[in-house]
């Protein structure tokens, strides 16, 4: 105890020598005692914080905290809100951001994977809403949704609605964002099945918000990349798990048969549709046989040529339908009349079986066979794109079938989704139609005749010709995970929704000290930063 009131003084006496730290030493000083937070100004935390997934940047904060409640979440950031000039938070789950929008320079990032699990509102047992009209869960802000899933199936049987395709990510952080994946077709991203949140502002004001009640605060948080407080809380909707997955693959190599096929399913409604549509992008023969894939027989291997692909590309379709032992004698004529529509190339169509924990948590066992190879610590420059509908022929003629080539390292997912899944009152942008398609290229900059400079230059120039040309074909895509330089760019992005965001900043984080990561706003107050520079449309 002793040891850390001496790290928290060495910190307030940085911060007064940084920031101006008028206000808080006693306050702050009250996060340590028995049963508080704790500070860590230890170089490998502070080296940890530094960095994220993305591997591109490198930001160091002053301090790391790690939190016991949400009370240590609301005095700290009281404390930044009510110095001089005040001094960057930011809240960091998993740290899987790819160009470092959880950083805090000069600040204290708040480790939000430091569960209070002695708290009873980290993780309470799953509750029946009959105004709800169905199950929920509270969880703490900064729990991997893995842990949730475990937790929801083993209390009462039951899971949350919509994914993310990999499950070790806090579920404060894909709130802050979207958190979509192959079920977002049928229910919407992460962000439309969460009925309530406890949020700590940017002027340490604790605030229980939702649809009915503080709903300017639930709205902007939701898809709102940290801009107006931390998510201590969040209530979860639930659904009666399955038991049973049957995964599915076929292949194309007519993109307009690809996503013809692809929009048809999920225009499907009821209990005659699949649950789960995503796809991925082959140009490499090397990814059909050997990546995330159980499907694909390495004693016979596919090959490119021998499908008619006339090119360089296949198109891959991914599937689930879901059963437990009510419906496992139906799954197969069940499965077999929905394919039946779909105009993949005969002969490709491969099938496994496994539980749902198992397909949910695949990416995670890919995972580990990349760090086993020592391949998962590397940069990812990623790259994630909102391609509306009318225009995803064009990108694939351009992009898929030009830029690109057999250096993807990695998979290119794409996949549509359906508009009216996605509550526009979120501060969530995509593009203005009816249909639009997730194309994300989730590259990683694995060495190979090259260096790891070299490699990674390589990618990241790809990426900014795919933006090129999607610029100058008139694509008008939106970036989901999104990045940008200027505040120009930012305002570009979000369009007709800028001035509402930036009202909703002025209002629940006027000195900008949250997420500067995201370089949105000036920090520390530059009031003329939170004016709007435009309308855009």
């Amino acid at each position: 105890m002793a040891q850390e009131i001496v790290v928290l003084v060495f910190v307030i006496y940085r911060l007064i020598s940084t920031v101006g730290l008028t206000v808080g030493p006693t306050e702050l000083l009250q996060l340590s005692k028995d049963g508080g937070a704790q500070f860590s100004l230890d170089s490998s935390d502070i080296a940890r914080a530094s960095v994220d997934f993305g591997g591109l940047s490198q930001v160091e904060p002053m301090a790391v905290m790690r939190p016991n409640s949400a009370s240590d979440v609301v005095s700290l950031i009281r404390s930044a809100y009510h110095s001089a000039q005040g001094f960057p938070v930011s809240a960091r789950g998993h740290g899987h951001s790819i160009n470092g929008q959880a950083s805090a320079p000069g600040g204290v990032v708040i480790d939000m994977s430091h569960s209070p699990a002695a708290n009873p509102v980290s993780r309470s047992v799953p509750v029946y809403s009959p105004t709800l009209g169905g199950h929920y869960v509270d969880v703490w802000g900064g729990e991997l949704w893995i842990d949730v899933l475990n937790w929801t199936l083993e209390n009462g049987g039951l899971a949350p609605k919509s994914w993310t395709d990999y499950l070790y990510l806090s579920v404060g952080g894909t709130l802050s964002n979207a958190g979509i994946s192959g079920q977002a077709f049928h229910h919407g991203p992460q962000i439309s099945n969460v009925y309530e949140l406890d949020v700590v502002t940017g002027k340490g004001e604790v605030v229980t918000c939702s649809e009915k009640e503080n709903q300017d605060l639930f709205y902007g948080v939701l898809g709102g990349l940290g801009q107006f407080g931390i998510i201590t809380r969040a209530r979860i909707a639930l659904e009666h798990a399955p038991k049973r997955v049957r995964w599915i693959r076929v292949l194309y190599s007519d993109f307009a048969s690809f996503t013809r096929d692809q929009e048809h399913l999920i225009s499907l409604h009821g209990s005659d549709k699949f649950d789960y549509v995503e796809g991925f992008v082959i140009t490499d023969e090397s990814l059909i046989n050997n990546w995330r894939s159980s499907f694909f027989s390495p004693r016979n291997p596919i090959k490119l040529s021998s499908l008619g692909s006339h090119g360089k590309v296949l198109y891959c379709l991914e599937l689930t339908k879901n059963y437990d032992d009510a419906t496992a004698g139906t799954v197969d004529q069940e499965v077999e009349a929905l394919l039946k529509e779909l105009k993949f190339i005969p002969g490709t169509m491969f099938t496994t079986d496994l539980s749902y924990i198992d397909f949910l948590d695949r990416v995670h066992k890919a995972e580990l066979k990349l760090r086993a190879k020592g391949l998962w610590e590397v940069p990812h420059p990623w790259l994630n794109l909102f391609v509306p509908a009318s225009k995803i022929r064009n990108f694939d003629r351009g992009v898929f079938n030009g830029i690109l080539d057999n250096r993807t390292s990695g998979p290119v997912l794409i996949y549509p989704m359906n508009k009216h899944k996605w509550d526009q009152r979120s501060s969530v942008v995509t593009p203005d139609e009816d249909v639009f398609y997730l194309v994300a290229f989730l590259r990683s900059a694995v060495p190979d005749s090259t260096e790891l400079s070299q490699t990674l230059q390589y990618l990241t120039q790809q990426n900014e010709r795919i933006l090129e040309f999607c610029a100058g074909s008139g694509i008008e895509i939106k970036q989901y995970l999104p990045h940008y330089k200027t505040q120009a760019e930012w305002a570009r992005h979000f369009g007709r929704k800028w001035a509402r965001f930036v009202q909703r900043k002025s209002e629940f984080d006027p000195k900008s000290i949250l997420a500067v990561g995201q370089r949105i706003f000036e920090p520390m107050g530059s009031h003329s930063s939170l004016v709007p520079l435009r309308e855009t449309s």
